[in-house]
């Protein structure tokens, strides 16, 4: 599921869904270049491990912020927060 909100301080894009988790000890890794958390996932089975550093990158260069809240057994929620433009 998709959510968009948009309010006085900017836009929140968050991406929730309802599958296992990510474990506490992974939470913070996820965002770097080339980690895994299932570790039986090699290179040879598709993927780069590269789609949250860039994620992550992307959002940054534009002054936001990405944020991961997930609960083991209960899914994940991506949080893109991007603050509004002023001039």
């Amino acid at each position: 599921m998709v959510v968009r909100k948009r309010g006085q301080d900017g836009a929140v894009i968050e991406v929730i869904d309802d599958g296992p988790g990510i474990a506490k000890e992974h939470q913070a890794k996820v965002f770097d270049r080339f980690y895994r958390v299932d570790k039986g996932r090699s290179r040879d089975m598709g993927g780069t491990g590269l789609g949250l550093a860039i994620a992550r990158w992307a959002v940054e260069f534009n002054g936001g912020r990405l944020e991961l809240e997930s609960e083991d057994g209960k899914g994940c929620t991506f949080r893109i927060v991007i603050p509004a433009v002023t001039t």
